[in-house]
């Protein structure tokens, strides 16, 4: 296979999810919040958020502080930030195939455009990505297939060309539906055992 360009999933894949169920249980004991109500405004709500049709003040409003509360938005907005962080060694191992092999690597992905902005920042993705087809970005989110089809125009590459790396397999099949090399990750170890097999080795 002639692969030059990778698409990758950046939740779950390079970094822990933005602000998922279990960041939102910790929001709720660190803010002694009522957890059922907050997923359940959270479920209605972080869609349309993640489309980039609402800012994330008004995401927590609707979510948070649709009564008075004891502390500052920004004191959960600090706090939301920081439950990103890098997961195992995919960082480093992503920029190291970049490098060696001279690849295309595009970031698509559901992400908020404050919490996908701030994680571009904090861990310096744009030294690994060429381009972020970010559902905030572009208005069309994941299984959306119109996400990847932008993301195959931005690129301008081949489907078979190309490899999609996501830790959801429905997303990976959204994605095999073009002609695309999907690889549903698990780790980085199984990641990785893909990758070499198919010839992206840094060893």
């Amino acid at each position: 296979m002639d692969i030059n360009t990778f698409f990758l999933d950046v939740g779950g894949v390079l970094l822990t999810n933005g602000w998922d169920r279990r960041a939102r249980s910790r929001a709720a004991k660190r803010f002694e919040l009522n957890i059922d109500e907050i997923n359940e405004r959270h479920h209605l709500t972080y869609d349309t958020y993640e489309r980039g049709k609402l800012s994330l003040d008004e995401y927590i409003n609707r979510v948070i502080f649709f009564e008075k509360r004891k502390f500052s938005r920004d004191d959960f907005k600090d706090f939301m930030f920081r439950q990103s962080k890098a997961l195992d060694g995919m960082l480093s191992y992503i920029q190291k195939l970049k490098n060696l092999y001279g690849l295309r690597i595009i970031a698509v992905s559901n992400e908020g455009r404050e919490l996908n902005n701030y994680r571009i920042q904090k861990f310096k993705l744009d030294n690994i990505f060429d381009a972020f087809v970010s559902s905030s970005y572009v208005h069309f989110r994941k299984p959306d297939k119109d996400i990847f089809q932008m993301a195959i125009d931005i690129s301008q590459v081949n489907p078979e060309n190309i490899i999609y790396i996501d830790d959801r397999p429905l997303f990976v099949e959204v994605a095999k539906s073009f002609g695309i090399h999907g690889i549903y990750h698990e780790s980085y170890f199984s990641t990785r055992n893909h990758l070499t097999d198919l010839g992206f080795s840094i060893d």
